[in-house]
């Protein structure tokens, strides 16, 4: 008689085991399921993003910000000038005048690109085409941009003097800018 209790206890156990336990119900399973994107949303303009991530410093966050605008827009010269200027504050001067090349030729006019191809040149010690670039860009932007005025003048001043000292220099001048909407913002100063 003694067996009968401990057999009836692993019985209930047992079947206690098989019960379920509540767990979700369908309800609260669709209650927190995760919202799915709209595919008919607009998502925010990968260049004002890139801009964004420059002007915080992220220049390879910045550089995929722009390359995902070059997917969403194509490629044009302010995609391609945005491009080379994120290059260029990462140090990779090749790609970044390559590619400020084709934003020119993508668009002679583009006064970014012409600004940002020079400060690479003055990076890479090419003053006299850089100053080239510079003077463009200035009669194009109609001397209105402050940095470009002054990337002129130090471009002006690096190919007439003989003997050149940055130390002479209490401050960078180098600016890159962009358009956006017909203006000029400075992105950053070197």
């Amino acid at each position: 008689m003694r067996r009968f209790p401990a057999l009836a206890a692993l019985i209930l156990t047992v079947l206690a085991a098989c019960t379920q336990t509540g767990g979700l119900t369908a309800s609260e399973i669709a209650r927190n399921a995760p919202m799915g994107a709209d595919p008919n949303a607009k998502g925010v303009d990968g260049l004002l993003v890139g801009h964004r991530l420059m002007a915080a410093g992220e220049y390879e966050l910045a550089l995929r910000a722009y390359l995902r605008a070059a997917g969403e827009q194509g490629i044009n010269a302010d995609v391609l000038s945005a491009i080379g200027s994120a290059n260029l504050h990462l140090g990779r001067l090749g790609q970044a005048e390559q590619i400020l090349h084709r934003a020119i030729e993508a668009d002679e006019t583009s006064v970014p690109a012409l600004n940002n191809l020079g400060v690479v040149l003055m990076e890479e010690g090419k003053v006299g085409e850089a100053r080239v670039y510079f003077q463009r860009a200035f009669a194009l932007d109609s001397g209105e941009t402050d940095s470009i005025r002054e990337n002129l003048k130090l471009a002006i001043a690096r190919s007439e003097s003989t003997v050149y000292d940055p130390k002479q220099d209490d401050k960078p001048v180098m600016n890159l800018v962009r358009r956006g909407q017909g203006t000029f913002v400075l992105l950053s100063q070197l």
